[in-house]
């Protein structure tokens, strides 16, 4: 049974909603009112303030548990949004590395890129709405725990032997579709997506772009919102973990796009991390009684993603050491 039943807790939805939209609101209408190529400096700075906004939302959302379920239980539940949470963000690196592909291959320039980004979070946030609510329901059935698990394990295989392959828009499935309707202009029309042209409205190469990383993240979330009901029970903590990763994202891009290669090794690390989740859910938690320690599963999944990021700069730096001598 869920602490936090949507019957009883809708309202706390509609407020986390209301905050989250007053955000967007403030980003696009004041900070980024203009169309602007965003600085590192102006990115490091948004993703440290959306870090810190989900961690004083997690210590409240604990100080309310405690007030509630006890110390024990607000603890356990304070835990689960952290890992979530860490996971999430983790798993949107991946995003990172299609970003870089997708707004090269459609020439974006950098000063559009955040608008593009800006909607392909407000996809994002639907999107993820839809699949949390359908995992929710599905997770009732003790069956698809197991099913969830071992399609964690192999995406995390996969995940692991797999190599980066380029991007085919023309070949998507959804863009073969839309552009068999619409017909799309061979040039950026300033930060439009869409124009009209002797009375017919055409799509540009924006609009397609918005569509493609709208797709792609539909692909990530089917891996990542199964990881974290490997974590949690409770679909609030999967919701509000989810949509803290999503709204950091593209201040993250912003600030590692052009550093991404570095963290090459990384891509093993989340891969183990899907398996560790996978196996959670599969075996884990019935070996020790119904629910492996969420402060071991925090434990594991920081320690394999610090592994995996000093791995990758220590093995670069011993590369450029090389290059040089």
């Amino acid at each position: 049974m869920s602490l936090f039943p949507f019957a009883d807790y809708w309202w706390f939805y509609g407020l986390f909603l209301l905050f989250v939209f007053a955000m967007l609101a403030l980003d696009l209408g004041v900070f980024n009112r203009k169309a602007h190529v965003v600085s590192f400096k102006e990115a490091t700075v948004w993703s440290i303030v959306w870090v810190v906004l989900a961690l004083i939302f997690n210590f409240l959302f604990y100080q309310y548990a405690l007030g509630r379920f006890g110390a024990e239980t607000a603890k356990t539940l304070a835990l689960e949004f952290l890992s979530g949470y860490i996971v999430e963000y983790s798993l949107s690196i991946d995003n990172i590395f299609v970003f870089v592909l997708v707004f090269s291959y459609f020439a974006i320039p950098a000063k559009y890129k955040h608008r593009v980004l800006f909607y392909g979070i407000l996809g994002a946030l639907f999107f993820r709405a839809i699949f949390i609510a359908v995992g929710s329901a599905l997770m009732q059935f003790h069956w698809v725990i197991y099913l969830f698990g071992g399609f964690l394990i192999i995406t995390g295989i996969k995940m692991m032997f797999s190599h980066q392959e380029e991007i085919e828009p023309e070949k998507n499935f959804l863009i073969r579709i839309f552009t068999r309707f619409m017909p799309v202009t061979n040039t950026i029309e300033g930060k439009d997506f869409f124009v009209k042209k002797s009375g017919v409205t055409y799509a540009t190469p924006l609009f397609i772009a918005l569509l493609f990383l709208e797709a792609t993240d539909i692909v990530f979330a089917v891996d990542s919102v199964p990881a974290i009901f490997a974590l949690t029970n409770e679909p609030l903590i999967v919701f509000t973990s989810n949509i803290f990763a999503i709204l950091g994202l593209r201040s993250m891009y912003f600030m590692l796009a052009g550093a991404i290669d570095k963290f090459h090794l990384l891509k093993y690390g989340l891969s183990v991390v899907l398996i560790f989740v996978g196996l959670k859910m599969v075996w884990l938690n019935d070996f020790y009684g119904g629910k492996f320690p969420i402060s071991y599963s925090l434990g594991i999944i920081l320690g394999v993603i610090g592994i995996s990021v000093i791995a990758s700069l220590i093995f670069q730096q011993k590369k450029h050491l090389e290059i040089k001598a």
